[in-house]
């Protein structure tokens, strides 16, 4: 037998071995794909009717946020309390529901911290589903593979908080995209999303791409062309299932120009996004007179963030170091402090800040730098309104709450120059400067220096256009906005 006569005899035998084990697996993937169809189908059914069981006793729709960390001082927690107090006056036959992963405080405890560090009062009290697996969502918990461990834990959080309570319309209100198709193909409810910032971006595709190291590129990835290629491609995989989670919102609201350009290249589905400012508490900063601040005055430079990484606190105190170093000796320099204001979350915040103290020593300025964490609401408006420069140093900041109450204070702001404070906030207004962008230690610094040289009153008139600017992220223009995109979704309870 020729060798080409063999060689096909053996192609022969390959193909019929490979056919007849083709179709037992083709057979076997149509029985568990109707498994797996029955199964869900056999879930949806089972939370249909424990949502029937609760309409019939309570007599009235429900709308449930998820929002793990309900209790932290940030602006994330001031747009849930802000949209459910609207809703909350809109209708007034819909009982509402908070998902969150709190523990050691009750529901009154939690309201309480609201109104004491946002300024604000629900009009009707809201019910709280105490979660009990919230260290699933921690970034602690992943050391490696953050992003997909965090989204995958989300999924069994979300999970938990569908089976202790089965609402009509579904908010996910902190950016856990990956809970959207468990509440809409398991729960049946309707879906809506607030997203303060995109689980992943072009922009830290770029970031990998580009080697550069930054708090979410150790250096040890950014050195490493393999690793660095390797990450690329889960960046991109993840990206994908990002987007189709995403694409199952039925609403779909961003906080700034910068996260819809995101969200729109990501989740695909324009015709449900739209734009809701986050709500500022500008109304009660703007009772603060404006007046020129004297020649000889002691100078204060705030910022207020989360103590988080992104926040950057260390540019903060780097930058500030080298101010001190411009101004030299003498009475100029003496007359500078930095204070630090913003929430802990827990325990890695709280050694964060002190890690932060310890870089003020290595530096040379913790005896000008003042930390404050979670302060009440009225001691931060006594802090914004005596500052001279409000400081933020957040890379592609999603926003910028914190931002917009310094320039609604009065504090001169000088802000990052990415995201939303370069896009939608330190803009021209009615063609004069609302405030300043830097990007690095060299520029705040420079930045920092120009405004303390100015005088008093071109300070002031920079303050007025800022203040002026800053009305449309009113707690009512947000209000307003977020009433108009959720009610398609609010009518289906009508129904």
């Amino acid at each position: 037998m020729a060798a080409h006569d063999h060689l096909s005899l053996c192609l022969c035998d390959l193909i019929r071995l490979l056919w007849s084990l083709l179709l037992p697996c083709l057979y076997l993937c149509l029985v568990l794909t109707a498994l797996l169809v029955l199964v869900v189908m056999g879930i949806r059914m089972w939370l249909q009717r424990k949502r029937g069981a609760r309409r019939d006793r309570e007599k009235c729709p429900a709308v449930a946020f998820f929002h793990p960390y309900c209790n932290a001082g940030g602006g994330g927690e001031r747009v849930l309390w802000c949209a459910i107090r609207a809703l909350q006056n809109r209708y007034q036959d819909v009982s509402f529901v908070v998902y969150t992963g709190d523990q050691g405080v009750t529901g009154e405890q939690i309201i309480e911290g609201a109104r004491r560090r946002f300024n604000i009062r629900l009009p009707r009290p809201v019910k709280f589903v105490f979660l009990k697996h919230r260290l699933l969502v921690e970034a602690s918990m992943y050391p490696h593979f953050t992003l997909l461990g965090q989204s995958v834990g989300s999924i069994f959080l979300g999970w938990e908080a569908l089976t202790e309570f089965v609402p009509d319309i579904y908010v996910d209100s902190m950016g856990y995209a990956f809970t959207l198709p468990v509440f809409r193909y398991l729960g049946g409810c309707g879906v809506a999303s607030y997203v303060h910032y995109p689980t992943i971006s072009t922009d830290m595709l770029a970031v990998v791409r580009e080697r550069n190291p930054r708090f979410n590129n150790a250096d040890f990835i950014s050195s490493n062309p393999v690793l660095s290629a390797l990450k690329v491609v889960y960046y991109c995989a993840f990206a994908l299932l990002y987007g189709l989670a995403g694409s199952c919102s039925d609403v779909v609201m961003v906080n700034s120009t910068w996260t819809l350009g995101h969200i729109l290249a990501l989740w695909r589905v324009p015709g449900r996004t739209s734009v809701v400012y986050p709500p500022c508490d500008v109304r009660g900063f703007l009772d603060a007179p404006l007046e020129e601040d004297g020649g000889g005055r002691r100078h204060r430079v705030v910022s207020v963030g989360q103590f988080r990484p992104e926040k950057d606190h260390r540019l903060q105190i780097r930058a500030f170091r080298r101010l001190l170093d411009r101004r030299g000796a003498g009475p100029d320099r003496e007359a500078l402090r930095l204070v630090l204001i913003g929430g802990c979350r827990n325990q890695e915040d709280e050694e964060r800040v002190l890690m932060l103290r310890g870089l003020c020593q290595e530096q040379g300025v913790a005896d000008r730098v003042e930390f404050k964490l979670n302060i009440p609401f009225e001691e931060l408006k006594k802090e914004l309104t005596e500052a001279t420069i409000g400081l933020h140093t957040m890379w592609n900041e999603h926003f910028g709450i914190g931002v917009v109450e310094c320039m609604a204070a009065g504090t001169i702001i000088l802000a990052h120059k990415s995201g939303g404070p370069k896009l939608d906030i330190v803009v021209p207004h009615e063609g004069g400067p609302t405030g300043f962008l830097a990007d690095d230690e060299d520029s705040y610094a420079e930045a920092m220096e120009r405004i303390l040289s100015l005088t008093p009153a071109a300070r002031l008139e920079i303050r007025r256009s800022a203040r002026s600017s800053v009305a449309r992220f009113s707690d009512q223009e947000f209000e307003a906005s977020f009433l108009a995109a959720v009610e398609p979704l609010m009518a289906t309870l009508e129904r």
